[in-house]
């Protein structure tokens, strides 16, 4: 049987260190809709088989993922009570050193916390628990074969990992399958191979988390359990040395209070999500702000307009494998085309694939003039036009890839099939079963 894995794997691979904002959460009434609308588009829709391709469950997924984009985008720009202009001059955060810290405002914009801004001062970074192992010679064997076993603890559990030395290993050997080991138990470390100049290798394992409590010591610790040859193992592996403490990230607000964090990316009076990439030069703190409203306006509609792309993009990518996304494109180029002529006139070219370019000068001529929020009303069209065309096609990605139609249904006589989603779920299954 062949695997049934690959689309799990292309999806971490490529979309699981996506962040994901408060629009990925839904109210009960919300995902409700969607299920009753799967529902009514299974209900008659034609029977057909998929041809076999590598690239089906690909472009699925990215039809997914690129329309859920656009979606997130065009809710994020319809939080504002009254206005097209409040939408989309809906706050953004700036830093003045993006190399020390980067901010993005994650508040609804009726704080008037922080509103003026403030300035930190980085002191340092939060770091986690490494660590490293002795350095051995990779084509010799230290251990003599036997079992072996040691006990690794942390702020939450204790676990105990056992291993096997063969005749035939080798440090190196022996290394791998304890990083595959560690790493595959999923407690929140990950373990890795280093290698000196000397062609030495030792084990290294580190802590997936930074910053340490007030009353703990340590994030992990590794011991050998009581017995000669498992201390003998652990101490010729050198795996319960700790090269690394783990410390919190230490910063200065406005130059007064002092303040730490358990990570390099926490949350500011629930206004900021900060991310700490360095510590700031000796008396030279960073400021963090919000833009203009002409920079917020353009930077949002440039969001909007790489989120329509991106789509289009998707479609060109599977061009030859997938010729059905051909529909794709012309569904999603659809909104673009129908108000042409007036988002050319603020400044968004439509090109002849139907991609937008942006003219800087004609929209940031547009943002500021007095009367911007009528010259913007094609925004809003275009933006609602281009969410319904993302819902149908996140609602049925399936229709988009290369088929082969078998049967209609008899229309009027069907039973509901809300458990295959648009064949989306079938689709992750393996072809052979």
């Amino acid at each position: 049987m062949a695997a049934i894995d690959t689309a799990y794997h292309y999806y971490l691979d490529t979309y699981a260190n996506q962040s994901t904002s408060r629009y990925d959460s839904h109210k009960k009434s919300e995902l409700r809709n969607i299920y009753n609308n799967i529902v009514k588009i299974n209900k008659d829709a034609p029977l057909y088989k998929i041809k076999r391709s590598p690239d089906v469950k690909k472009f699925a997924i990215d039809i997914k993922e690129s329309t859920r984009l656009i979606q997130n985008v065009v809710a994020s720009l319809s939080d504002a009570e009254e206005g097209i202009g409040n939408a989309f001059q809906k706050k953004l955060a700036y830093s003045s050193q993006e190399d020390v810290v980067s901010a993005n405002y994650v508040g609804n914009g009726n704080s008037s916390n922080n509103s003026d801004g403030f300035t930190i001062e980085v002191k340092s970074l939060a770091t986690s628990q490494i660590n490293q192992g002795n350095f051995l010679d990779k084509n010799r064997l230290n251990l003599k074969p036997g079992s072996y076993s040691f006990d690794l603890e942390n702020n939450v559990s204790a676990y105990e990992f056992q291993f096997t030395v063969n005749a035939d290993d080798t440090n190196f050997s022996i290394q791998r399958k304890l990083a595959g080991l560690v790493t595959n138990a999923d407690i929140g470390l990950n373990a890795a191979i280093a290698e000196n100049a000397d062609g030495l290798t030792a084990l290294q394992i580190e802590s997936t988390a930074t910053g340490i409590g007030p009353d703990e010591t340590f994030l992990f610790s590794i011991s050998p359990q009581g017995n000669h040859d498992s201390m003998t193992a652990i101490d010729a592996l050198g795996i319960d040395r700790v090269a690394q403490e783990a410390q919190n990230a230490v910063f200065v607000l406005d130059g007064t209070e002092q303040h730490m964090a358990y990570s390099n990316t926490f949350l500011l009076d629930n206004s900021f999500e900060l991310t700490l990439h360095g510590t700031s030069p000796d008396g030279n703190p960073a400021t963090v702000g919000f833009k203009t409203n002409a920079d917020a306006m353009t930077d949002n509609i440039q969001t909007l307009v790489d989120s329509y792309n991106s789509v289009l993009q998707t479609a060109s990518k599977y061009s030859k494998s997938q010729p059905q996304s051909i529909q794709l494109y012309k569904d999603m180029s659809s909104a673009a085309f129908a108000y042409q002529s007036s988002l050319e006139e603020i400044g968004l070219m439509v090109e002849d694939d139907g991609s937008i370019s942006i003219d800087n000068d004609a929209l940031r001529e547009t943002v500021s003039a007095s009367d911007y929020e009528e010259n913007l009303s094609v925004l809003n069209d275009f933006k609602n036009l281009l969410s319904v065309k993302a819902k149908n096609a996140s609602l049925d990605p399936m229709r988009y890839v290369d088929k082969v139609l078998v049967t209609y249904k008899n229309p009027g006589k069907n039973f509901a099939t809300p458990y295959i989603t648009s064949i989306y779920s079938g689709m992750m299954m393996d072809t052979y079963c």
